[in-house]
């Protein structure tokens, strides 16, 4: 069968998701001056939010073709277990909680662009940074385990 484009789409896809997630923490973590974090954020980040909702949606939708294409779908909601399937399981939980703090943190960035935020808004939209960039590691080598298994 084989996964031909979708898995190149895929990967292209990952590559620009988790390398922005890491440009922007690592943009994030480094500048330290806040004049410079106004002058910059309100222009790179809303190109950046829909750079990656595009790429995030690419990710969501090859996965769920390669996934249905190797008729794994219905093995994922049985008791069945296989290193692939267990592997893809784990994948899919830590993508659920990627999306779910992807869209408080979107929600905040949109909401207060341009804007000063709360020191909670602050805080949530700094540790949801923070999550999104640690769970795409994981999620990066689930993708890499699964990779080698097939």
């Amino acid at each position: 069968m084989g996964m031909g484009w979708a898995i190149h789409i895929h990967l292209i896809a990952a590559i620009a998701w988790i390398g922005g997630s890491i440009f922007m923490f690592a943009l994030g973590v480094s500048m330290r001056d806040k004049k410079a974090q106004k002058a910059v954020y309100p222009h790179i980040g809303p190109i950046f939010g829909y750079f990656e909702v595009v790429a995030l949606m690419f990710l969501l939708g090859t996965g769920s073709y390669m996934i249905t294409d190797y008729g794994l779908i219905e093995l994922l909601f049985t008791d069945y277990h296989s290193d692939v399937v267990d592997a893809l399981r784990t994948k899919l939980w830590i993508v659920l909680v990627l999306l779910i703090v992807t869209v408080i943190h979107f929600v905040i960035a949109l909401k207060t662009n341009n804007k000063e935020r709360t020191p909670l808004q602050h805080f949530v939209s700094r540790a949801s940074s923070m999550l999104i960039f640690f769970l795409n590691l994981f999620v990066l080598h689930y993708a890499m385990v699964i990779r080698d298994i097939l």
